[in-house]
Order: structure tokens, then sequence, then C-alpha cells
């Protein structure tokens, strides 16, 4: 087919500046044929009806294909069967053709009858009404190693303006962590929250938009007095801004590969991405103004967050005799007054808390391997004072990075005989004194050369100012109408048998 630019210099050369045929088709490298034709139809465009395509071996197969799909047109629509299962069923009567031809008579037949193909309502938000939230799972690399992270979206609706965070997992509480920051992000809140149907929210799915809610993300929705909004199943035209901002934003943001030593880096990036796409693109609706400038306006219509939620899941467990939790296929140490017995896990997006009847009892930050051990010396401390051997060869002990001063104390009592006695016995007076002056009593030790845990006990001792008791007044009714007078004389006489009295 030749193109309109080819038809419009010949009929141009030929009509406007009178050149023959023989030398149009000379310049432009075309046979005399094809510029006869196109001067003789004086048409600006070569267009060719539509090929009619035939299925031949259809034909006699019609006639039940017609019947199943009259049939089929009264079912619901979830119990009609595809053009592939029709297909099938039409292999089983001796149809020898393609798939292509049944498809495309089916299509047609609906057509005919009126049946909607793929059309969407567009959708409109007011300002601060709504937000859309999506996960995807993107490819970095963090600390040297590359690995798949998930990346939650978040998107206000009006004024288009995206927030992204990144978590190692796509978990409730890495949830409840995104919502935090996005709205801190954001400085308010809007009304509404469209979601889909992922199970860290949503536990069962009714018919039309009811649903059951997750207690906890329906708790952190009414603390925030968001009204929640969940997706038609496999309707993901209803939240199609932050569907298609996935799309984009692995093209704007995740490639080529980003590389950071952690999260925490990651999501700085991430956070500072955001503001420069706002601001350098153009509103799809307000052509004339920035997302970041329509974000402004719409600031003003969220609500305040007062306190952000205390995103974290629970759990019971019971502590073992080491001493130590397991969560999370990792292991963590509590205190050790707290062996044998039942505790709870809060588990945060980025630390674990150990609580027991509301006191915390162990605070630790969030591993995502597989089999490790994370020790707080601290908690083994007590244990010390009836088995000070394990200070040596103790596994919480292990790579214990003391103060200075404490640890050189360390390392010259080690030395000597009983020296693992000796330097339990300062670090239990850090529960009495604190760690500071503790480590302040060992210099002074190390300064004068006296490195002995007597000589520290007592300087620690010493420094303590003296609590003198508050002056008591004495009521007059409890005054003696005659003072004694001393007369130490008398015990002289009691050492020669007098009487005493």
């Amino acid at each position: 087919m030749l193109i309109v630019e080819t038809i419009s210099k010949i009929r141009l050369r030929y009509h406007v500046h009178k050149q023959s045929i023989k030398q149009i088709c000379r310049e432009l490298k075309l046979s005399r044929n094809t510029v006869r034709k196109i001067l003789r139809e004086d048409k600006t465009i070569n267009a060719y009806p539509a090929r009619q395509v035939i299925a031949p071996r259809l034909e006699e197969y019609k006639e039940p294909l017609l019947d199943w799909l009259k049939s089929e047109a009264q079912l619901p629509k979830k119990q009609r069967c595809s053009a592939m299962r029709l297909y099938r069923r039409l292999q089983e009567l001796g149809y020898s053709g393609a798939y292509d031809s049944v498809q495309r008579f089916v299509k047609q037949w609906s057509l005919d009858k009126g049946h909607l193909g793929k059309a969407f309502v567009p959708l409109y938000f007011g300002p601060g009404e709504a937000y859309q939230f999506d996960w995807s799972e993107e490819i970095v690399e963090i600390g040297g190693v590359t690995q798949k992270i998930k990346v939650a979206h978040f998107r206000l609706c009006y004024s288009r303006m995206l927030f992204l965070i990144a978590f190692p997992r796509e978990t409730q509480e890495m949830l409840f962590a995104a919502h935090v920051r996005a709205f801190t992000f954001f400085g308010g809140i809007p009304l509404r929250g469209i979601y889909d149907n992922m199970k860290t929210a949503v536990d069962c799915i009714f018919t039309g938009k009811e649903r059951k809610f997750n207690s906890r993300f329906s708790q952190m929705l009414s603390h925030y007095l968001v009204e929640p909004t969940a997706c038609t199943p496999s309707a993901g035209w209803e939240k199609g801004q932050v569907e298609n901002q996935v799309g984009n934003v692995r093209d704007w943001v995740f490639v080529p590969r980003l590389k950071f030593k952690d999260f925490d880096e990651l999501n700085q990036h991430l956070a500072s991405r955001c503001l420069e796409l706002s601001k350098q693109r153009p509103h799809p609706e307000m052509k004339e103004s920035r997302i970041f400038e329509v974000f402004e306006k719409e600031r003003d219509t969220l609500r305040l967050v007062k306190v952000p939620f205390d995103g974290y899941i629970e759990k019971s467990c019971r502590v073992s005799s080491t001493c130590l939790v397991n969560y999370d296929r990792n292991r963590y140490s509590v205190e050790c007054a707290y062996a044998s017995q039942s505790v709870s896990i809060r588990t945060y997006a980025d630390k674990i808390l150990v609580t027991s009847k509301g006191r915390v009892v162990a605070e630790h930050k969030r591993h995502f391997g597989q089999n490790k051990t994370i020790f707080n010396p601290w908690h083994y401390l007590p244990l010390l004072e009836r088995k000070p051997g394990a200070i040596r060869n103790g596994a919480p002990f292990k790579d214990w990075n003391l103060p200075e001063g404490l640890e050189i104390t360390k390392n010259h009592m080690m030395q000597n005989k009983g020296g693992d006695k000796a330097f339990v016995s300062v670090l239990l007076a850090i529960s009495v004194y604190g760690l500071e002056v503790v480590e302040q009593a060992c210099k002074i030790a190390i300064t004068e050369k006296v490195i002995q845990a007597g000589y520290i006990l007592n300087k620690l001792s010493r420094q303590q100012d003296a609590i003198m008791p508050d002056e008591m007044t004495t009521p007059n009714w409890l005054k003696l109408s005659k003072e004694p007078l001393a007369n130490m004389g008398r015990y002289n006489q009691l050492l020669t048998g007098a009487c005493h009295a």
C-alpha cells in the first residue's frame, strides 16, 4: 500500500509541475501502472477493503454453536462457557478447524446482541476525599545483596500526589507502618481509603462491596477515622490511578536498579523522588498546574494526624530456660527473670518488643534472616552473680562491646585467678550506681594503676553523697522538764561494785 506522502508527490508532479508519467516513474522509482492507477482514480489515499475471513470448517458447526450461545446467555456470567471451552466442545463433535475462527464468531455474536465489551466509567474524586493503596514487587540491591522487596504505593485521588515506601515483606505490621509514614508525608488524612482484597486487610469477601475486614486493620482505620472501600475482585480499574502508578514508577524510579546500604537510605531516596516527580509532572486533568501545586491546595482539606497508630501485631509465647523467645525463625533474648514464663511479643516493621503484664522486658531491632540469635548481654547480668564463670564462654557475652573503661578492666582482671568473679562484682554494681558512674570509677582505677574490684567498689561507695536524715522538731510535750547531766564518774562506781540504782 502506498503511503499518503507518495500519492501526494505523484499528484503534485503531474498536475502542478506538469511532469510526464515517465519522468515521475524514473524519479520516484515506481512502475507506470502504479502511477497511472493513482492518477486515474484521483484519490488522496490508497485504501483497500478489509479482507473477509472465511471459516469453511466452521460452517457445518455453526448451528450447535449458536444453540449453546443462546442457552448460556440466560445463565449468570460466571457460569457461561468461555470461547476456549466452546472450542473444546466443538472438537468433541468432530470440528477440526482453528480456535481463532470460534473466538471471532463468539465475539461477533456478542456484539450483535448488544453485549458490552471492555468499557469503563471515568471516576471523579474531590479534594481530600480518597486515596488509593497497592503493593508492588521490585528488585533492588541492599547492602550489596540483590533481593526482591515490597513497595507500598499511596496516591491521593484528587491531586495525584504519590508516596512510596519499601519493606522486606508484605505483612500486616508493614502495612501499618506504611500508613503512618504516608499520612505524615501528606500532612493529613483523606476521608476514604480504596484497597484491593489483600489478606492483611480482608478476612472474608461477601456479595457486592460488603467485606469482613481484619480486626487490627479496622482498628487502624478507626484510629484515623478513615472509611475503607474494597474493590470488586478482578476489577483493577476501580483503583486505576494507583494501578497505573505501579507500572510508571517502575520505569521512573527503579530503573536502573537502585543500590543502597539499608532500607532507611532507600526510603529517604523514595520520599525525595516522590517530591521531585510531583514537581516535574503536570496534573493529568489540570494541565496548566504541576501535581505538587494541586497537592498544596488539597493539603488544606486533609484532616490532621493527632497521634500515629501504634501499628504492631501481637502473639503470646513462652520464654525458654536460656532466656530466649522464638519469632519468625529467629531467637531474641529476654531478661533472665522471665525464663520459663509466658510473655507477649509485639512485632513492628523494624523492631521487636517483649512484654509481660504491660512491662517491656526486652527490645530488639528486627532481623529478617533465618536461624539467628540476637542477644542483649545485660539481660543475663543477674545470672552472673550465681555463675560468674559464664563471663568467659557465655554466648551472650561473646563480642560484647563494653565501654572503654570496663573493657580495659575486664582484660586486666581476667588474666588473674578469680578475675571472672571480681569483674562480675564490678558489673553488678552497675544496677546500683549506673553504667556511667561505674565506668568513671574504672577509669580512675586505671589511671592510678590499681585495677582491683575492691578498690573500684570502694571508690563507688565513697563517691555517693551521704544521705542526711531530715531534721526533726521535738514537740513541747515530749521535752524533759529537767535535762539530765552527763556524769562519767558513775561508770567508775559500777566498776567498784557499787549499786547501779
